[in-house]
């Protein structure tokens, strides 16, 4: 059809969000309007990242018991809102599945899940069980929209941003120690 394809590999790191924002600019012929879209993200996560005070582990868990370590966009994220991700603490550099038990185990003070698509699914079930339930009630567990956070867009920004918000409420619920 005479049409370009151009494949870019996903963005493992909010700075490389920024990259591809360049790059997807150098492909349309639009540099001008990427490098100012850029300079406006990142110039919203210096903002956000500007975080000081307790850092509280805490722990990615969604459908299959999947998590995602430093090493990767979700992980990053994390970092950027001010939390220390427990997946780093037990070995997983990027993504995987992390067993039940050691998430129990490693007891986060926040546990942030993702919002359950709609209908019934196997994989989701693990949400439901007691032990995830429980640490959830006991840290005020987040849900971060998969959109939010999944795809290397600037509007993982809004990723940071909730985060960021819950990281407040339970520092706000928790008090000092």
């Amino acid at each position: 059809l005479g049409i370009p394809v151009v494949v870019f590999q996903p963005a493992n790191s909010l700075d490389e969000v920024r990259d591809r924002v360049l790059q997807m600019g150098a492909v349309l012929g639009r540099e001008a309007e990427a490098r100012a879209l850029a300079q406006e993200y990142a110039t919203r996560l210096t903002s956000l990242r500007a975080q000081s005070g307790d850092r509280p582990r805490a722990a990615l868990y969604s459908a299959n018991g999947y998590t995602s370590g430093d090493r990767s966009l979700a992980g990053d994220i994390m970092q950027a809102a001010g939390l220390d991700n427990i997946a780093a603490e037990l070995g997983y550099d990027r993504s995987g599945i992390l067993p039940l038990e050691l998430l129990a185990l490693s007891e986060p003070e926040m546990l942030i899940g993702s919002a359950p698509y709609p209908g019934a699914s196997h994989a989701e079930e693990v949400m439901a069980h007691p032990v995830v339930r429980h640490l959830a009630s006991k840290s005020g567990a987040g849900e971060i929209r998969d959109a939010d956070w999944i795809c290397g867009t600037p509007h993982v920004v809004q990723a940071v941003v909730a985060l960021s918000a819950e990281r407040r409420a339970y520092l706000d619920k928790k008090g000092p120690e």
